[in-house]
């Protein structure tokens, strides 16, 4: 997808520099931010003062409900273990509410996803523009940590206040020299930090900083004696720079006093150089909303570089994926009754659309929650023809199922959100929702058993569900006696494929599995089960097919519940008991 010509101006000025929508706009709050401006500018503020707007800042519309699925796939600590990223030797963790949303909340607006993935694109295939990027997050994060200092005297306040004018300054520097030859949405950058540059605000700005550095011009001569003291000391010359628009002249200087001190005003010089700071600032009111709100948008793709680094430090690959888009501009699914797929889907990937049944791939895919521990990752390939398939998964405890749940999960909230996939390669389908039900531990306070528990989640799910929504379930029906389970599961399947999901159910009823695998009394079932080597132990792998055993049995052994290991404990226990009935002491 081609990137838009530039924006055009907002208010004579320039447009936000939003890299998070297709349509540029200020998703801050301006007036709640331009008083935490203020009030910081004359006295400082808290720390984490501005992050609490950015990580309040609005997001393009979504059709996603993080409620249905953000306890199960663990995003605050995706972001904060494999999602930090270092610029010039301090270790920077993204805003988990900022991020942690915009992950969470896909856009339902097409454009907007695509400009995020070109954004990677282009940052992915140039070093100069990732060093753009963070050099210019650099740049923001300084000039707010200016802002969060708190000065002492008033000396020291007036030399604070052209402080964070110097920083904000060197933010639109490094706005408007940096990002040349961008044609993604990174062009925004360079013409916000150009238009900014050629505004009369920025050139009083400019103006007052040169003017607060140079004064004036003096040449001396000193004379040394022998033992290395000055013996003279005598300026040859004085060049004041009265080029600057803030440069008064002595006698204008002396002047101003007189006529102040005349009207009963007494003003110091950093008084009245204050005045012109304070002037400055308002002048530049908007654009330094703007960079707050850049500073949350400029995370969105560090962190997704970060965990790019992360997974090639293990020896993985992301991707972008390629995305089976409906026909439109925006996510249209199929409501009438015979649901058919609407024609033409636009299959879209790094060299383009191109047509084609939309399915899902995944090549070498791992759970990236893994790469924040010590554990060897074993990525493995999912694929199946049609993306509206129910795929039941079946293979022993620990052989990677739930962890296989997860990382589709991620994987396709990353994907439709514009960001890098846990995979070598992939294509997905974006769907409007995602509902992901792991197994819960229980609660002090749940007012139902295994059982109620298990049927709750189920009606929770056909009440979130819409059609053409991701649906994955963990160990579904897991909390009842094997015959009635088997009867709920068939239930839930069978209705379940008149909303034609994207479905993963992994599942312990393996004689239920392989009877459906024979009758197929569904359509679009997939059966994949966890692969086994020749000693039967899991490759966390999956491959076609019903497994045929749980393995209960090497599991109970690996983990020391054998017939044999709980008798030498319970043979321990008494003996102990004994001792302490002879001797009680």
């Amino acid at each position: 997808m081609s990137a838009a010509p530039p924006d055009p101006v907002l208010r004579g000025l320039c447009a936000a520099p939003d890299l998070l929508s297709h349509r540029p706009g200020l998703r801050v709050d301006a007036r709640a931010v331009k008083e935490s401006l203020a009030f910081a500018f004359a006295s400082g503020a808290p720390a984490g003062a501005f992050d609490r707007h950015i990580e309040s800042a609005s997001l393009p519309a979504s059709s996603w409900d993080p409620s249905r699925f953000a306890q199960h796939v663990f995003l605050p600590e995706l972001i904060a273990g494999c999602m930090r990223f270092t610029i010039d030797g301090r270790t920077h963790t993204p805003s988990p509410a900022l991020l942690g949303r915009a992950l969470s909340q896909p856009p339902s607006d097409r454009d907007a996803v695509e400009l995020r993935r070109d954004i990677f694109r282009e940052l992915v295939g140039s070093e100069a523009l990732r060093r753009d990027l963070a050099r210019a997050y650099a740049a923001i994060r300084g000039w707010m940590d200016q802002l969060e200092t708190v000065s002492i005297s008033r000396r020291e306040g007036s030399r604070r206040r052209l402080d964070i004018l110097v920083a904000a300054k060197g933010a639109f520097d490094a706005l408007a020299g940096g990002f040349a030859g961008a044609r993604s949405g990174l062009s925004r950058l360079s013409a916000f930090g150009a238009a900014v540059r050629g505004s009369e605000a920025y050139r009083r700005l400019a103006d007052l900083l040169a003017y607060d550095e140079e004064l004036a011009t003096l040449d001396l001569r000193i004379r040394v004696g022998s033992d290395g003291h000055v013996r003279d000391l005598r300026a040859l010359s004085i060049r004041e720079n009265d080029g600057n628009r803030f440069y008064r002249s002595p006698l204008g200087r002396v002047v101003t006093r007189l006529v102040m001190l005349w009207r009963g005003y007494r003003f110091s010089e950093d008084e009245l150089l204050a005045r012109h700071v304070n002037g400055v600032l308002e002048g530049l009111e908007d654009e330094l909303v703007a960079l707050v709100q850049l500073l949350g948008d400029l995370e969105f793709y560090l962190a997704g570089l970060a965990l790019r680094d992360r997974a090639r430090a293990a020896g993985l690959s992301v991707c972008l994926p390629e995305l089976a888009w409906p026909s439109g501009p925006e996510l249209a699914w199929p409501s009438g009754p015979e649901l058919a797929w609407p024609s033409g889907p636009e299959l879209v990937g790094p060299s383009g659309p191109r047509d084609g049944r939309p399915g899902r791939e995944l090549r070498a895919l791992f759970n990236p929650l893994l790469l924040a521990g010590p554990a060897t990752i074993v990525p493995c390939d999912i694929t199946a023809d049609r993306h509206d398939a129910t795929v039941i998964v079946t293979g022993p405890n620990s052989g990677g199922k739930t962890r296989l749940l997860e990382a589709l999960s991620l994987a396709q909230m990353l994907g439709q959100a514009g960001f890098f996939v846990p995979a070598a390669e992939a294509r997905l389908s974006p769907c409007h929702g995602l509902f992901v039900s792991l197994i819960e531990q229980a609660q002090a306070d749940q007012s139902e058993g295994r059982l109620g528990t298990e049927l709750m989640r189920i009606r929770a799910l056909f009440e979130a569900m819409q059609v053409g929504d991701m649906v994955v379930l963990d160990e579904l029906c897991s909390g009842t006696n094997p015959s009635e389970g088997e009867e709920i599961f068939q239930l839930v399947i069978s209705l379940l494929a008149e909303l034609r999901p994207q479905a993963f159910i992994t599942t312990h009823f393996l004689e239920l599995a392989a009877r459906l695998e024979r009758e197929r009394p569904v359509d679009r079932l997939v059966f994949l089960q966890v692969e086994l080597d020749a000693q039967q132990w899991p490759t966390y792998q999956f491959v076609p097919g019903v497994a045929r055993s749980s393995l209960a049995q090497r599991t109970a052994a690996r983990l020391g519940v054998t017939r044999e290991e709980l008798v030498a404990l319970v043979e321990r226990s008494k003996r102990a008991h004994r001792r302490r009935a002879v001797d009680p002491d």
